[in-house]
């Protein structure tokens, strides 16, 4: 499976989540489903629109020792990193925004399928992700979001 076709199931599974967005439970989370799908969804359409706007020619691969263990264990911690101001909620969100993310994100994945390969982004922590890489994280990151949300819903 192209690893766009899963990103494309984690976010029809987010859109799932969609009805359950006022739940709660602080044992798992101060915040509330709605803010999971909302900052996944800005996640998986900033990095993609940086990625889309990126120059291929600036890509240059550098080590990074992070993104060796993380991405090779397919794994994010919780609680380790807070989320960058720009990819944060607002304080009330409308099942109409979060629909209307989810619609970009799917068109948003649509184009990153046709970029160049060495298209990219710049992560905080892991540094310079090509096309590949980018997609991984975006799957990793919206797989650790749907797993807090499973949490906070038992």
């Amino acid at each position: 499976m192209q690893k766009t076709e899963s990103l494309i199931i984690l976010i029809e599974k987010l859109e799932n989540f969609i009805q359950y967005k006022d739940k709660r439970n602080l044992k798992v989370s101060d915040s509330d489903v709605a803010w999971q799908i909302d900052h996944s969804l800005k996640v998986i359409n900033l990095v993609i629109e940086a990625t889309i706007n990126s120059n291929p020619k600036k890509y240059k691969w550098k080590f990074n020792s992070w993104r060796l263990l993380l991405f090779t264990l397919n794994y994010i911690p919780r609680g380790k990193a807070k989320a960058p101001k720009i990819v944060r909620p607002p304080d009330l969100i409308s099942q109409n925004d979060l629909t209307e993310q989810v619609s970009l994100a799917y068109d948003n994945i649509e184009t990153l399928k046709h970029l160049d390969n060495n298209s990219h982004f710049t992560h905080f922590i892991f540094g310079q992700l090509n096309k590949r890489r980018t997609i991984k994280f975006l799957n990793m990151h919206t797989y650790h979001h749907l797993k807090i949300i499973d949490d906070i819903l038992k």
